[in-house]
Order: C-alpha cells, then structure tokens, then sequence
C-alpha cells in the first residue's frame, strides 16, 4: 500500500512546532548579543577596516545601542558598546560612536518593526554595489532575501548627515536589506540575531551571483511562489536564533575570534 501523501503545510507546521521545543535560545545580554554579532560578521570576513557599522535599538527613546568608534567587529566585547541619543551624544559607556551611524537613526524612525541594523562593506556585495548591480535571488540559500531585498541605485555620498538617512530609509521601505550601489549594504532586522543571519546570508548570496554570473552569464529566478515559501520558513525566528548560535559557538572555536 502507497503512503498517504499529505499537504506541505503538514510537515511546516509540524516542524515549526518541534523547532519551538527543541531549538531553545541562549539567553544573553543585548551586549553580549552585539559581541556575537560583530564576531560573526569578523568570522565572514565581512570587516572593512572601521567602516562596518552594528546598533540595536535602545529601551529609551530616540537612542541605540552601537560600537564605540576606533574598534573592528573581530575584537568588539559587551563592554565595548556605548548608547548614544539622537544627536550621537554618548549616553551610557565611553567612547563616541561611528559618524556614519547617524542614518541608522532615519531607519528606526520610519521603521517601528526594525530593532537593529547591520552595515559593511563586504567583499562579496559590495562587489554588486560596485557594478550597480541588485541581488538576484537564483538558489534557495538566497530566499532569506526574496522580495526582501531593495536596491539604491545612486550613492548619497558619505553617510554622516540627515540627507543620507532620509535617501537611504526611502530607499529601503519595508525590506529587510537593501544592496547600496558604489557603497555596501545594510540589513534591518526585528532582533540583532535576524540581522546578523540576513546580513550572512547576504554575503553569501552576493557571492553565489557573482560566482554564477562570471561562469554561465545571467542568471534564472527561483519561482516566485517557491522562493516566496522559502523565504517565510527560512525566517523561522527559531530557525534564525538556531543559526545564530551556532555560528557564536564556531566563533568560539577560532581563537582570535572568542570572547572571553
């Protein structure tokens, strides 16, 4: 006798709901949280001197949590985060923040959803920037950005005055990344942990395309819908946090990269 075939949405449920179970989060301080990010970002090799920018929206109005300026991702610790006001007036820790941190504040404006963002300059897609070029989305390890990821097609120039913010967060809309040409990117996520994996997954992705790209020419979309309901279970926030923790624990095991 054949096996019932039952509907997709049997087994998406049915792993969501052990996913809840058995992929328990690790508990950590926003700080500590930070740290993790920025050695993850360092692990993918996404630093780029000191132009790689991470904040979390503070429990106080109008303020972020951000890296204090002068330090990389590959040596950030939890004391190492400062909060700054809207005017990037350091309200908590020592040290004053990244200039270039001010368009994060035109983002968390217009976006109530968004509670931390990521910035870099990596080598993979800042290599589409420099060709003016948006992510295709061709393989399932890129759904993460299906319909998810925006394009700026001009660069505003160096992101330390209100303008940048305001062309950058227009450009954004409700996405949660966006591809800047002639500059990097940027990831928005609802937690520091959804960041980071989009920004990650962005990397890989821009390589992926550029690999793809200058070996068989243009490149085919994944089906819309296909791409669509990957995008929705990749997202998974248990799937995310899972991730995460595993790459805080491969961090650990490169030991330049730990935090002790």
């Amino acid at each position: 006798m054949n096996a019932q075939l039952r509907e997709k949405s049997y087994f998406d449920q049915r792993a969501t709901q052990e996913m809840k179970k058995h992929l328990q989060s690790v508990q950590r301080s926003p700080q500590e949280t930070m740290a993790y990010a920025c050695r993850i970002l360092a692990m993918t090799e996404q630093e780029a001197g000191l132009a790689g920018q991470i904040s979390v929206r503070s429990e106080r109005p109008g303020a972020y949590w951000t890296l204090r300026f002068g330090l990389g991702f590959d040596e950030a610790s939890p004391a190492d985060f400062i909060e700054v006001d809207r005017d990037l007036n350091t309200l908590t820790g020592e040290g004053m923040p990244n200039p270039a941190t001010r368009f994060h504040l035109w983002v968390y404006d217009a976006r109530p959803d968004v509670n931390s963002i990521i910035h870099t300059h990596s080598p993979w897609a800042t290599t589409l920037a420099t060709a003016r070029q948006p992510l295709v989305i061709a393989q399932m390890d890129m759904t993460p950005l299906h319909n998810d990821c925006a394009f700026l097609a001009d660069w505003p120039g160096v992101p330390i005055a209100d303008q940048e913010g305001v062309i950058i967060s227009g450009a954004l809309g409700k996405k949660r990344a966006i591809i800047l040409a002639h500059h990097g990117y940027l990831t928005a996520g609802a937690t520091c942990e959804e960041a980071t994996y989009l920004s990650v997954y962005l990397e890989r992705a821009a390589r992926l395309q550029v690999r793809a790209q200058s070996a068989f020419g243009p490149l085919t979309p994944v089906d819309d819908a296909l791409a669509a309901e990957a995008h929705d279970y990749l997202l998974k926030p248990s799937i995310v946090n899972a991730t995460f923790d595993y790459w805080a624990r491969q961090t650990h095991r490169i030991p330049e990269l730990a935090i002790r």
